[in-house]
């Protein structure tokens, strides 16, 4: 067993488990942004040195001086991205999640079901006490916060109130990514191989249709697990 898999087996259940690097793989993001998000990083230098502290804490302590994720972090990373690409700025994405902690009463708030519905509105409320120039920017960006909102929570399962699964591969109900199976690495839906796996079994046979025989799977889950890790290779 290797080192990542002896961590993983120690993790929470139905948490997941990521170091840095899966995250960045699954969510397409330079590594060293998370690393700054979540573990804190500082401005200037000598007496203009600023420390600015990580949006939120991991759901798993960290492992020495290596970041450990768990599913909602995972998603709440993924909010993070959305937001920034959207052309809000980390600090006002930084007061939203801490006025949004508040509003609904979890440490993870972008997933949630109440983020879902009130997040446009959280936003606005988060900016009362900002600069009047800054709340009236997100009054103008009302639409873009909808719109990032809404994009973001189209391939994510919510229950009980929060994420509970994600259909990574173009909202497809064949691959998702589930905490509570495999650690929530990327999966065959319906039969629990994980997406790697088959890729590499297509790269080692040459063909989907063994590999398809091999594990029992249908042929167009093995196609759409190969395009998947192919797009994240990719990236």
């Amino acid at each position: 067993m290797n080192a990542r898999a002896a961590d993983a087996s120690v993790a929470p259940l139905g948490i997941g488990f990521y170091t840095v690097p899966d995250a960045a793989r699954l969510l397409q993001l330079p590594a060293r942004n998370i690393n700054r998000w979540l573990g804190g990083y500082h401005h200037g230098q000598g007496e203009k040195r600023s420390e600015l502290p990580p949006l939120w804490t991991p759901q798993l302590p960290r492992s020495e001086k290596h970041i450990e994720l768990g599913f909602r972090d995972l998603i709440e990373l993924r909010f993070v991205d959305a937001f920034l690409q959207a052309g809000l700025a980390l600090q006002t994405v930084r007061r939203c999640i801490e006025y949004a902690r508040e509003c609904v009463a979890d440490t993870h708030p972008f997933s949630t079901s109440k983020f879902r519905t009130d997040g446009r509105t959280i936003f606005l409320e988060s900016a009362v006490h900002a600069e009047e120039e800054t709340l009236l920017d997100l009054k103008g960006r009302q639409y873009v916060i909808k719109r990032a909102i809404e994009r973001t929570f189209k391939d994510l399962d919510i229950e009980d109130d929060a994420v509970r699964r994600w259909r990574p591969f173009k909202n497809k109900a064949s691959i998702v990514i589930d905490p509570e199976r495999a650690f929530g690495q990327p999966i065959a839906a319906r039969h629990g191989v994980p997406t790697i796996v088959l890729a590499d079994a297509v790269q080692a046979e040459g063909s989907m249709e063994r590999v398809a025989a091999l594990y029992e799977v249908p042929l167009g889950v093995v196609r759409d697990a190969l395009a998947y890790e192919q797009l994240l290779q990719a990236a």
